[in-house]
């Protein structure tokens, strides 16, 4: 079958990706699909993150569906055996298990990096409970809190980098700096406010300066956060 059809080279791939009047193809697993039939796919671009194409092979196992919706297309043809230019920098070893795992690739840093968006969220929240009930538990849950972001936090940073290299090949950009500069300013700041915490437990029963400023360290954990986050989603979904 496969003599009959057409083969791909991923520059030729590249041209059939839905714009100027082009069909829309994509590779899975050494096969090239036309999907322009699918309403899913008609500008190109499916979910406003998988571009039209391209060999979608490591993409798709970190989606909630299988292969059957390629099935339901025609094949017109096959994928040269060739790497893609942006894993270049990648060993192969590596990509075979890319392979097996496709969560291994894409997730790290999306599944590590909400947990210390949700603890320094909540942190501040916790704190103005507390002055506002006097409920000395919500304080100590605070604490505990801080602490998990503490422990979490340079998880997030590690994993990070890790991505970076993996899909974007450690190209520097005006997103990366931001993420790298504040992500370094937030666990500075939460460092500072737990060893604050530990050193003075009653921090915030202390009518002073010290409580008030206290209160605005604590109040930058949830901007840093959504700034972080929210650059971090334009890499993931730049359009």
């Amino acid at each position: 079958m496969h003599d009959e059809l057409k083969e791909f080279s991923r520059e030729e791939l590249a041209i059939f990706n839905g714009e100027n009047g082009q069909p829309v193809y994509i590779g899975y697993e050494g096969k090239v699909y036309d999907v322009s039939k699918s309403k899913l796919w008609k500008p190109g671009l499916h979910m406003r993150r998988h571009q039209a194409g391209t060999d979608l092979t490591e993409e798709i196992g970190g989606a909630p569906h299988g292969i059957e919706v390629f099935e339901k297309f025609p094949q017109v043809g096959i994928l040269k055996p060739e790497k893609d230019p942006m894993d270049e920098h990648i060993p192969d070893l590596l990509l075979a298990v890319f392979r097996k795992i496709p969560m291994l690739r894409r997730h790290p840093h999306p599944m590590t990096v909400h947990f210390p968006i949700a603890f320094m969220m909540l942190f501040p929240v916790l704190n103005i409970l507390y002055l506002l009930t006097g409920n000395r538990s919500l304080e100590t849950s605070a604490f505990h809190v801080l602490v998990a972001g503490l422990v979490v936090a340079p998880v997030a940073m590690l994993t990070g980098p890790y991505n970076w290299w993996l899909n974007y090949a450690g190209k520097w950009s005006k997103i990366i700096a931001i993420k790298i500069f504040g992500s370094l300013i937030l666990i500075t700041l939460i460092l500072v406010t737990f060893l604050w915490r530990i050193l003075s437990p009653e921090i915030l029963l202390q009518p002073s300066g010290a409580r008030i400023l206290y209160l605005i360290i604590s109040l930058t954990f949830p901007v840093l956060v959504a700034v972080l986050g929210w650059f971090g989603a334009k890499m993931t979904f730049p359009h």
